[in-house]
């Protein structure tokens, strides 16, 4: 009898269970030498090439002819990036975080893999140059900052094209995708074309974090325009210079884009990222239940949002089943302030029984506030997605508010044990918002200025502590110091940053090879997280953890969601763990799979092959 090599394959995994995968080390076959190699990214080691392979790739003479270790080309680096920070500016609108990213990003240029080493040695300091704040920035200027491309552009004068265009990425296997339209990036509006800033920035953590394979990532513009007055008439403008599609033209060209990417690769995680809250939910509802698709701003927000929550919860010394008790006043209505506002109301009906009275006690409470105040039932033409969190007329009558009242009235007469801020509006929490929160009935109030980039934080630590007193939790979508209160006392700065789980979502959905990415596994990644911080931590008011732990933080959110995936009967399994062996797995073997599929950034021995 023969076996065919699959076979065999499974046969070895049965015998040793060692998860071994193509993640692991073995040598990689290149088809160039020279100059060629020296100039691709995915193959170069600069300095760090052996002398057998300099020989055997013809790079004798093309480097300098000490070896050097990773280690020491991590710290020639770092020390370059150091005395470069200053000189590398162009000019004095070019901020310090910005000179980083383009010293980052010409190291990405040459060496992919010494770049991914230097990001998740030093992921604390360098996610905030990659992602938010500095991102926000590079979008802003990337039609200057444009060298070599990165991604795909798929655009309105594309229909009907795209279907082939797909096979121009010369990758055969992709995992995850990234797309962007650029209509709301970040807090700082459309930026069309150049959105696609945001796009990269979000898989680079994807492969410092979760370990997805940088040669299986892709990053993804869909241009239909933009509505960006300044940009229509820029005439050094990359992107299409109309306005934006809408309606069903709009819907055609996502649709065949969708269509395009799963026909070539069937099994890809597509990610939304910073689409307009009008059609934020419009597309996650129409594609999620027929694609392995998530949208970060609606589900990841909504998750890490809820995560803190909990942890808030805890930080009074209260157990999380204590959730639904809590009066959260919510500042924005858009995609974000209404996905978490979903996702708490979910979890608190949960935790009350998860029936219709349930849901409907839960609803109860929230008070949501927009640009035109507290939102109830009298306001004409409220949006189908805000409508469960009108408040009735009648009940807000009694607390003394009426339709539109202002953010200080609410918070004043709910006394609110938490106050969350998803607006987009730098500094809405003012002096008067905190004093009337001072009046909350909470033992330790929180306050979640999750707005980002940091220009668009609803409130400064420092403003909330100087007012709020040390008996405060605080948690913000872009990155704060710690705020010091005197006599050895610290006001602690929580980052809620989606990052905590965007990465173990897409992990958990790869691995477990789950067709949809379900509610249920976006709640098992929020109450993860939610425990991960222990009992003394969050009694000081630290509710999520270090950036410094985002592979061990990813690597448990993974676990979780593959888990939940096979309780749900969604998971079919990945590359040869199929779903029958997967459903074998105790919690610690999910762990060691997780782990032993996340890729890291070693160099592989290279060996030349002529074509």
């Amino acid at each position: 009898m023969r076996f065919s090599s699959y076979m065999i394959r499974c046969l070895q995994y049965r015998v040793s269970r060692s998860f071994t995968t193509i993640e692991g080390h073995r040598p990689t076959i290149v088809h160039k030498q020279g100059l060629d190699i020296l100039h691709d990214p995915w193959f170069n080691k600069g300095t760090a090439f052996s002398m057998t392979e300099r020989d055997r790739l013809e790079l004798r003479g093309l480097l300098p002819p000490n070896v050097m270790s990773n280690e020491q080309q991590i710290d020639r680096f770092m020390a370059d990036l150091k005395r470069l920070e200053v000189n590398a500016r162009d000019g004095p609108s070019d901020t310090n975080s910005l000179a980083k990213w383009r010293i980052l990003n010409r190291l990405h240029d040459r060496n992919e893999t010494m770049y991914y080493k230097v990001l998740i040695a030093k992921i604390e300091e360098y996610a905030p140059i990659v992602y938010t704040p500095t991102v926000g920035l590079v979008c802003q200027k990337y039609g200057g900052l444009f060298r070599r491309p990165r991604g795909m552009y798929f655009s309105a004068a594309d229909r009907g094209e795209m279907m082939s265009m797909v096979y121009n990425w010369p990758a055969e296997q992709v995992d995850m995708i990234v797309v962007t339209d650029g209509s709301r990036i970040l807090g700082l509006g459309d930026l069309g074309v150049q959105g696609i800033g945001i796009a990269i920035g979000k898989l680079d953590l994807y492969v410092a974090a979760a370990g997805i394979n940088p040669q299986r990532v892709l990053p993804i513009m869909i241009d239909v325009g933009t509505n960006n007055e300044a940009l229509l008439k820029d005439p050094l403008y990359l992107g299409l210079q109309q306005h934006r599609l809408d309606g069903e033209e709009y819907l055609a060209v996502i649709d065949e884009f969708m269509e395009a990417v799963y026909t070539r690769w069937p099994h890809v995680i597509v990610q939304f990222e910073d689409f307009q809250s009008k059609w934020a939910f419009k597309l996650l509802q129409r594609y999620r239940n027929s694609y392995r698709m998530f949208n970060d701003d609606v589900q990841g927000t909504a998750g890490v949002a809820i995560a803190g929550l909990l942890g808030a919860v805890r930080a009074q010394g209260k157990p999380m089943i204590d959730f639904p008790k809590q009066k959260i006043v919510v500042a924005g209505a858009g995609s974000a302030g209404i996905g978490v506002l979903n996702a708490a109301r979910k979890t608190m009906a949960r935790m009350l029984g998860n029936n219709e009275l349930a849901y409907e006690s839960a609803g109860s409470q929230f008070w949501v506030v927009d640009a035109n105040g507290l939102i109830t039932e009298e306001r004409g033409n409220i949006d189908d997605d805000v409508k469960p969190f009108a408040r009735k007329a009648k009940e807000i009558g009694r607390q003394g508010l009426k339709e539109g009242a202002g953010l200080v009235e609410v918070v004043r007469e709910v006394k609110p044990d938490v106050l969350l801020g998803l607006s987009a509006v730098g500094g809405l929490f003012s002096k008067e918002v905190l004093e009337a929160l001072k009046g909350s009935t909470s033992t330790r109030p929180a306050i979640f200025a999750m707005s980002n980039p940091t220009t668009n934080a609803e409130c400064t630590p420092e403003e909330a502590f100087s007012i709020m007193g040390e008996n405060l939790v605080y948690a913000s979508g872009s990155p704060f110091a710690d705020v010091d209160l005197g006599d050895g006392r610290i006001g602690h700065c929580n980052q809620g940053n989606n990052m905590y789980l965007f990465p173990g979502i897409g992990l958990g959905t790869l691995l477990s090879g789950s067709r949809i990415v379900s509610d249920g596994m976006l709640q098992a990644a929020a109450e993860c997280l939610a425990g991960y911080m222990t009992e003394e931590e969050v009694l000081k008011g630290i509710i999520y953890p270090s950036i410094s732990s985002i592979r061990d933080i990813t690597k448990k959110v993974a676990a979780a969601v593959v888990i939940e995936a096979i309780e749900e009967d969604l998971a079919e399994g990945y590359r040869e763990m199929d779903a029958r062996e997967l459903r074998k797995l105790n919690k610690d073997e999910i762990a060691s799979y997780v782990e032993d599929n996340m890729w890291n950034p070693e160099y592989p021995t290279l060996i030349y092959k002529k074509d």
